[in-house]
């Protein structure tokens, strides 16, 4: 469906590469077939900024060395948040905690002790994590976050996105938990939304499967042989130079 046309957004143009959540199949597919040369060449699993390249490469996007506010993977005036989380059965995953980023208090608010006023400190993390979305979409509209639960061992996935969104800081209550870190609730539905350790001043937030979520699974691939592998493109000693 295409954006409607309004007298209030005339002459701005839609940057939109596809509509939120319907992930094209070919897209899927350039994804799968990324995946499946990082096996071949003897990798195991994909770290963050595997997933970066292989996302941004499936949609003909940058993958930025130095992400804006949270925008990783950007295309056009259009930008993503891309996150991945390991997990055994992503294909029957109904809600997942993804690791989102780091939020300190203490930096950016002069929050010390964490522990004194809770409220205060959970306010203070969601405000950090606004500010982030509001540096990001200065530049890029509209922001997204794309999540990839994956099994390397079975070659079982699951992708989906949300539209990366601030939070309206009063609508969450913070209680501490027998780690000691801070977790968030919703203050209508008393469900868990997000968990911030003091340690590291790690920000986790729980995202439910959407029904628009992408399942795929990749055949395992041989892995390339070394030797072979150099021999087909010409390598020899002359390549090495020693300083």
């Amino acid at each position: 469906m295409q954006r409607p046309k309004l007298r209030d957004n005339k002459g701005k143009k839609s940057y939109e590469l596809y509509p939120l959540g319907q992930i094209p199949d070919e897209i899927i597919y350039s994804i799968g077939k990324r995946m499946t040369y990082y096996f071949a060449i003897g990798k195991s699993d994909i770290n963050g900024e595997d997933w970066g390249d292989i996302f941004a490469k499936a949609i003909n996007g940058e993958h930025m060395s130095s992400p804006i506010g949270l925008a990783d993977v950007v295309y056009e005036e259009m930008a993503w948040s891309v996150k991945s989380v390991k997990l055994e059965k992503p294909l029957n995953a109904k809600r997942i905690r993804v690791i989102s980023g780091r939020c300190s208090p203490d930096y950016s608010y002069g929050i010390s002790d964490p522990h004194e006023d809770i409220q205060k400190t959970g306010a203070a993390v969601l405000g950090i994590w606004n500010e982030r979305i509001n540096i990001a979409k200065e530049k890029y509209e509209p922001l997204r976050t794309s999540i990839l639960v994956r099994n390397f061992n079975n070659f079982e996935f699951l992708l989906f996105e949300k539209e990366t969104e601030r939070f309206i800081i009063k609508n969450y209550y913070w209680v501490e938990n027998k780690n000691g870190n801070l977790e968030g609730y919703d203050a209508l539905s008393n469900r868990h939304a997000f968990t911030w350790q003091p340690h590291g001043s790690q920000f986790t937030i729980l995202y439910d499967i959407p029904v628009s979520a992408r399942k795929f699974r990749i055949k395992r691939p041989a892995v390339l042989d070394f030797e072979k592998t150099m021999k087909n493109i010409g390598f020899n000693q002359s390549w090495v130079t020693i300083l």
